[in-house]
Formats: C-alpha cells, structure tokens, sequence
C-alpha cells in the first residue's frame, strides 16, 4: 500500500497539500508549482466568471440596440401567397415570400418582401418589422429569447475561458515538472557512483 508524507504530528498529509508543509524533501520548485496550480484556480474561476458576465451583458446589449432600430408597421399583402412552400427548404420554417405593403405615418407608401404562411389570400393584414431605411427585416428577439441567448452565450465564454485559463497554468506545471525531473536526473548522475560504492557494486 502507497504511503503519504508524515507530518510532525504523526497524521498523514494530504497529497495535494504536502508542498505547502515545512519538509526537508521540499524544494523550490515545489513551492513554485504549488503556487501556479492554485494561481491557475484562482484565475480560472474568477476569470471565466468574469468573462462570462461580460459575454451576457454585450449579448444582452446588443438585442437591445437591434429592437431599438427596427419597428413594427401594420401592412397588408400585396399578392397572393404560395399555398404551398417550395420543396427543398430544408432548415426552413415552411412561409413563402410574398409583397407588402404598408403607409407610414407622413403617408408615404413602402413596398417589401415578407414572408408568409403558405396559403394567405390578397389583402390580408399582418404586422411586418422594418429598420431605420424602410426595408423590411426580419422579427427582433423578444426580452425572455434575448436573456435566454445571453445567459448561454455567457455560459459558453465562461467555460471556454476558465478553460483556457487552467490549459495555460497546466503548461507552465508541466513545464516544472520537466524541469524538476531534469534536475533529479543530474543529481543522480553525481549520487549515484557513490550509492554503488557505498553498496559495494561496481561502477
């Protein structure tokens, strides 16, 4: 059975906190190494969280300023819909396109293209969103989507932060760990001719 570092009260020390004891085993490097793993947490965590605040909020920010620039207007269909939709949509949602039209409040009279439900007859009324210019766009997330798309987006960077944050304190460890077995090789290359002639082998 595997044995822990004694401590000097005669309890055994966790392995993962074994290198911030006093020990005459310790070295710099462990220290070193101690440091960069909770450095990598610290970051990682409060990182990530930060960044995923911030993610959200510019989401957030961001539907606000696209619902701010367009508006709806009352229209009504110019021309008879398709009543069906062309095969071959795919990802679709099943309207067809078709022309309306729609007055402003100083008179002036637009013409767009708007999609439809498949089947709906001339003269039909139906609220279409238009921007700043008088083009027809598409519907603006409403406040409950645009929060949902904000909280994801926000898990999303935080995780992909506080990943990065710990995938970068995990090379500078390993980078140690290389160090450190480098240094213990070199030290038995000038032990360890004297281990074997203190236990009577040859060299």
């Amino acid at each position: 059975m595997p044995k822990t570092p004694p401590t000097t009260s005669g309890t055994p020390t966790r392995l993962g906190l074994w290198r911030w004891r006093r020990n005459p085993l310790r070295r710099h490097s462990d220290i070193v190494e101690a440091w960069v793993v909770l450095a990598a947490w610290v970051l990682a965590l409060l990182g990530g969280a930060f960044a995923g605040v911030l993610a959200g909020q510019v989401t957030d920010s961001a539907f606000d300023a696209r619902r701010a620039q367009v508006h709806a207007v009352s229209a009504v269909l110019a021309d008879g819909a398709q009543r069906t939709a062309p095969a071959g949509t795919g990802y679709d949602d099943g309207r067809v396109w078709a022309t309306v039209r729609w007055t402003d409040a100083d008179g002036s009279v637009h013409q767009g293209r708007a999609k439809v439900l498949p089947g709906v007859p001339v003269g039909t009324r139906l609220t279409v969103w238009t921007d700043r210019t008088g083009q027809v766009v598409p519907h603006p997330a409403g406040e409950g989507e645009a929060a949902l798309q904000a909280v994801l987006t926000g898990v999303l960077v935080a995780s992909l932060a506080g990943t990065a944050v710990w995938a970068g304190g995990w090379l500078v460890r390993t980078g140690l760990v290389r160090r450190r077995l480098a240094e213990w090789d070199e030290e038995w290359k000038r032990v360890g001719p004297e281990w074997r002639n203190f236990s009577g082998g040859r060299g």
